[in-house]
């Protein structure tokens, strides 16, 4: 199998291009580190997902550190991991391990992978406490592993890798990127798409920007449509595009992407009453406050506040945490309802 060869030369050569591309960060950028294998560097993912934050207009500083099959055990054992850990803080660290490593029993998981996982993320938290740790679940092969008769095929593999992910999604308390459950609706749906590469296992640059897509979107809780499309043709990326952004929407909840998030919808306005609905969840917050532009404000998590009069409106969250003060900002535009036709006189 290919699986675990991607040749060293090729590895050196997606550090040494993507070191480039990393060197200096705004102060008001995210920063993203992936830890991984491949399945992260085939086709220089991360790259990819930067391009994508870009054409949206997010700036995002991203580094990777990878090494050809590498499970969480052997993550472990690798300096440089730690080293990347040190060198800066990190808004986001995403976590991958190998392509079988999480197919098996939770029995299994909590001998062969949990005393690892944890070990990694104690590290990640000692240099960067206030890092959101994301787990990477990935898919099965295309002809599954013949090897184990609970991942012979596609399907069964890509089921016990999703179980997988989901119970150390679970056991740590930690958000989980359905890159897995969006290859598997694409594959199903969309079988013109080839999304593995010639070794059945590896991402093909659809797969990888599949991935991509499905990170933003998780990330950012919005759709990556419009973005990013200069390596594959724009009908395929809209496709893609369309399928990441319409399931993690859906799931938020149930891949815990909805912890530390907010959202403020404008409702369908009526003369006199400009709704807004605001959601916010941030189970670690010491506090949460709503400001409107019109003098009200509310602390609590879930608010319906109404304008009275149409135009410019901006909503400010204020969330306090452990981590420090963060403000979130959001600009309304409500447009006045038409006047009523005036009754010709006959």
């Amino acid at each position: 199998m290919k699986i675990r060869t991607l040749s060293k030369l090729f590895s050196f050569l997606v550090f040494t291009l993507f070191g480039k591309t990393v060197l200096a960060a705004p102060s008001d950028t995210l920063n993203i580190l992936f830890i991984g294998n491949s399945y992260t560097h085939m086709n220089v993912m991360p790259v990819m997902f930067r391009k994508i934050c870009k054409a949206k207009g997010r700036i995002v500083h991203v580094e990777m550190n990878t090494r050809s099959g590498a499970s969480f055990s052997e993550h472990t054992q690798r300096p440089d991991m730690y080293e990347s850990f040190q060198k800066q803080k990190w808004d986001y660290v995403i976590l991958q391990g190998f392509s079988r490593e999480l197919s098996f029993t939770p029995q299994y998981l909590d001998s062969a992978t949990v005393p690892y996982v944890s070990q990694i993320i104690d590290s990640v938290k000692k240099y960067s406490p206030c890092a959101n740790v994301l787990f990477y679940m990935t898919w099965g092969y295309k002809e599954g592993f013949l090897e184990r008769e609970e991942i012979d095929s596609y399907d069964k593999m890509t089921q016990c890798i999703s179980n997988g992910y989901c119970y150390i999604g679970n056991k740590f308390d930690i958000p989980i990127v359905p890159v897995g459950e969006v290859w598997r609706k694409v594959a199903n749906k969309h079988k013109k798409i080839s999304l593995y590469h010639n070794d059945l296992a590896h991402p093909s640059k659809y797969g990888s920007y599949l991935a991509a897509c499905t990170f933003y979107t998780a990330i950012f809780k919005e759709s990556s449509l419009g973005a990013y499309t200069k390596t594959i043709s724009a009908e395929v990326a809209k496709t893609i595009q369309t399928e990441a952004s319409d399931y993690v929407l859906k799931n938020l909840a149930t891949y815990k992407l909805d912890n530390n998030y907010y959202e403020i919808k404008k409702e369908t306005p009526k003369p006199g009453k400009y709704k807004v609905a605001c959601y916010a969840n941030y189970p670690n917050a010491t506090s949460i406050t709503w400001y409107f532009n019109d003098g009200e404000s509310s602390n609590e998590p879930v608010v319906e506040h109404t304008f009275k009069y149409p135009g410019k409106h901006k909503v400010n969250l204020k969330v306090k945490d452990e981590c420090g003060e963060h403000m979130y900002t959001k600009n309304l535009q409500y447009a006045a309802p038409p006047k009523p036709k005036k009754k010709s006189k006959n």
